[in-house]
């Protein structure tokens, strides 16, 4: 790595964001740099809300003067100055856009490649009898339309627009020119004089009407004049509508380019939007592209396409017998090795036509190998991957684009992936350092650290504690400061201590024959009082066995008393579990947003906001106003803000980036207006308390046992740093999670509860690890079962049980590999979580 200088480096001076205290640091250019700390350190304001913050804004001050006359209200962050910033881009964890509708494929662009392939060199197929579909003459055309019984009344038109956004005001003169007088605009019938004006912004359709008339004898001459007539302005294609019962008119599409030889069928011609289940022209019409029905109440499969998402006409068009869907099934492994055997019998045209987009395919399939996601399907619907699946996904497309001269910001990317994996994460990395990128990332994970060009820890507590440079460096550098904590447990002065015996397994919960996804009918026992590590490898099993086998299962048996019944369509598969009864409650703490809006904060979510209002309720100055605890809540009218409606902040609507949220003028911030606000408790206002951190507020109301054994819970799971108030939309997953534990840790536990937790130690610094460990530990001393989905071994070094799945993820996974303590899988199992155990535990496996 280049010694940073003035020329080479971003620097950073006077950073005051957040709990940042006036900080100044240097981040080499075109070197990997990562950005350390305890939770609440201060990591994510210096790398995102002040390094990112900035570029972003220097992108936004380099547009247009129209563009920016829309951002005017974007601050600026709290920092004196930046510069050899290079434009920035940020690949978090969040999910933003992403929905149902959104796959792996379509994340990654592979889905665009796909779509053009097989609109080019795809041969369709008759969606009613299975043929391949040629062409269809004027003539056939002609005789299909002769062949309904007289009387039949019909229309002939030309399709000119097909789901294009414009006024076309040019397509209608064109109509007009062709002697036309009708048109058909968005399924509505219109003399050409009377068509209203377009919304040039919104998708139109528009038919020109050739000819209306009524099947019977001497129509013979009139409908193949209007034929041909209809197809010339169509180039090729006619539109029939057919008046059927209840004067409901049938539509039916004809081209002399594509139908079927055996039963005259026609379909429209294949393009790449044909293969689009977000457009009207590919997507399934039962289940609307989304592959299935009643997604709210009950989600099943979509029965006419089979999940597939497509309509018949699109996946009747394949390639070696292959769909698009069918491909999109596939992983990554299995799409490039068919793609490498694909077009044996391709013309000299079509291998011209497809070589280059099987090349760009190929690339982006190695890319998402490279990153460790090669386990995931194509079709893998986008908002069912976790923060750091998505993450790699998107660092696959940002290594496939071939950017240079940009600073990418990252936010632990290695989330959710096994130590086996880490290697060819960094890797991956290291090649977007390479191509003369700058790579900042904020990271827990020890391999990454010591990958690392340059080490930032930033600390040396949380919120008001941290906010300073402790150390920084080469790895080895910050490992030598005694002060850093960080280096102390790279360098092995501190650690995670490890139990020396392990709780006793007599009584256990036991799944029999599950199957569920790539599952192979294993046979998984939960033993009850102990903490229970589920691991492996990415893909591999560990959520379809925990989250959706032994949470749905117990839940039911819980809730009803029998077995939940699986049916051949349902996502979870087992033959049998017992032992249910063992437990009494059944509590799951996942990484989902702990609310869907800025007004949702851990202060409402943990309950401890009902008894802050109680507590302002009870001051003279409320009583004397009448106000009762109701007044105190930032959701009620009475109360609130009305500008911001209680959120604190305005939300501004970007047509071409994502909604910002500024400080609403009104009440700057406070949620409350300036009557509420008049009433204080030893001097704050119910706002100010908002404003303070957990550990602030738990010396503030250290006399009101309520709001101090909530706050207490809070401050157990090491989440001391955080405001009340903070917005849930900022939290990360781990966050989220944590204050759930949190609050259930305040709750009154029955000692049989079973706590189920997706990979806790997210987002949390060896210290942090330490501290959630005594935590699950505590649940687990007073009677109850933890099990959790892990890859830290430090947590899974702790555990009494452990099932360890795999070898491999996706379709190579989903096997047994083993089930014992820690000690008995280091020693005995050949998965690739044994080394790591025995690294740990120091025993020799």
């Amino acid at each position: 790595m280049p010694k940073s200088t003035s020329a080479n480096s971003i620097r950073i001076r006077g950073a005051r964001v957040h709990n940042l205290k006036s900080v100044d640091v240097d981040i080499p250019r075109d070197a990997m740099t990562v950005i350390t700390g305890v939770s609440g350190s201060g990591k994510s304001s210096l790398a995102f809300d002040t390094l990112f913050a900035e570029g972003q804004r220097q992108y936004i001050d380099s547009l247009s003067a129209y563009a920016r006359q829309f951002l005017d209200s974007m601050p600026r962050p709290d920092v004196d100055w930046i510069d050899g910033l290079a434009p920035t881009m940020a690949i978090d964890q969040k999910g933003g856009s992403t929905s149902a509708r959104s796959t792996v494929a379509t994340v990654t662009e592979i889905y665009d490649y796909l779509r053009l392939l097989f609109a080019r060199v795809g041969t369709p197929h008759c969606g009613n009898c299975g043929a391949s579909v040629d062409r269809q003459s004027p003539d056939a055309i002609r005789d299909a339309l002769l062949a309904y019984p007289e009387g039949t009344k019909l229309m002939l038109l030309s399709p000119m627009v097909r789901g294009r956004k414009g006024a076309h005001r040019d397509v209608l003169e064109s109509i007009q020119v062709a002697g036309l007088v009708r048109a058909r605009v968005d399924g509505e019938v219109y003399l050409l004089e009377e068509v209203p004006e377009l919304a040039v912004r919104k998708n139109h359709t528009i038919e020109a009407i050739v000819d209306r008339l009524v099947i019977r004898e001497g129509v013979e001459s009139r409908l193949a004049d209007s034929l041909s007539l209809a197809l010339r302005l169509g180039e090729g294609l006619v539109m029939t509508s057919i008046q059927g019962e209840a004067d409901n008119w049938n539509d039916q599409i004809h081209s002399t380019a594509m139908a079927c030889v055996e039963c005259g069928s026609s379909i429209e011609e294949i393009e790449p939007r044909s293969f689009s289940f977000n457009s009207p022209y590919g997507a399934c019409p039962t289940c609307d592209g989304l592959g299935i029905v009643d997604a709210k109440s009950n989600p099943r499969v979509c029965p006419d396409c089979n999940g597939a998402r497509l309509n018949a006409q699109s996946l009747g068009v394949t390639i070696d017998g292959i769909s698009i869907a069918e491909l999109a099934a596939m992983n990554a492994d299995e799409s490039l090795e068919w793609l490498a055997g694909m077009g044996k019998g391709f013309s000299a045209l079509h291998q011209a036509v497809a070589d280059p987009i099987v090349t760009e395919v190929s690339k982006r399939l190695t890319f998402l190998q490279r990153v460790g996601a090669a386990y995931l399907t194509l079709d893998r619907s986008a908002d069912t991957l976790s923060g750091g699946e998505l993450q790699r996904v998107r660092l696959a497309t940002s290594i496939g684009s071939g950017l240079v001269g940009v600073c990418y910001v990252l936010d632990e990317p290695s989330i959710g992936l096994h130590p086996a994996d880490h290697d060819r994460l960094i890797g991956c990395l290291r090649e977007l350092q390479r191509q003369g990128n700058t790579v900042v990332i904020v990271e827990h994970d020890e391999a990454t650290m010591r990958a690392a060009d340059r080490l930032i820890d930033v600390g040396p507590g949380a919120g008001a504690g941290g906010g300073t440079i402790v150390a920084q460096g080469t790895p080895k550098q910050v490992q030598a400061k005694r002060k850093s904590l960080t280096g102390r447990y790279l360098s092995g002065a501190d650690h995670v201590p490890i139990p020396e015996t392990r709780r006793a397994r007599d009584q256990f919960i036991e799944l029999r024959g599950v199957s569920t996804h790539n599952l192979k009918g294993i046979d998984a026992r939960f033993p009850i009082g102990c903490l229970i590590g589920v691991s492996g490898v990415s893909g591999s099993g560990k959520s379809s066995l925990v989250r959706d086998t032994l949470l749905p299962a117990v839940k039911h048996q819980l809730e009803h008393g029998r077995k939940l019944a699986v049916r051949k369509d349902s996502v979870t598969q087992f033959d049998s579990i017992q032992g249910a009864d063992l437990v009494d409650k059944l509590i799951p703490i996942d990484q989902a947003p702990i609310g869907r809006g800025p007004r949702s904060c851990p202060a409402t979510y943990s309950g401890v906001m009902d008894e802050i209002r109680k507590v302002y309720a009870a001051t003279r100055e409320a009583k004397t106003r009448g106000f009762t605890a109701s007044r105190f809540s930032f959701n009620a009218a009475a109360g609130r803000c009305e500008l911001c409606k209680g959120h604190g902040v305005e939300r501004i609507e970007m047509n071409f980036l994502s909604d910002l949220f500024v400080t609403c003028p009104r009440c700057n911030g406070k949620r409350f207006n300036r009557q509420t606000l008049q009433v204080r408790f030893k001097g704050a206002t119910v706002a100010d308390v908002l404003d303070m951190t957990v550990d602030e507020a738990c010396e503030f109301f250290t006399n009101v046992p309520n709001v101090l054994r909530l706050l207490s819970s809070l401050q157990e799971v090491g989440l001391g740093y955080m405001h009340l108030g903070q917005s849930s939309t900022t939290l990360s997953g781990g966050e989220s999670q944590r204050i759930k534990l949190g609050t259930e840790l305040a709750r009154v536990s029955t000692g049989k509860t079973l706590y189920i937790l997706d990979e806790p130690t997210t987002g949390l610094h060896f210290v942090d690890v330490k501290r959630l460990i005594n935590v699950l530990q505590k649940l687990i001393d007073a009677g109850n079962t933890v099990v959790v989905i892990e890859h830290d071994f430090d947590l899974l070094a702790c555990c009494d049980w452990i099932i360890d799945l795999g070898p491999q993820g996706g379709r190579g996974g989903g096997r047994l590999i083993g089930e014992g303590t820690p000690e008995e899988i280091a020693r005995t199992s050949d998965g690739p979580s044994a080394p790591f155990l025995a690294e740990k535990l120091g025993v020799k496996g």
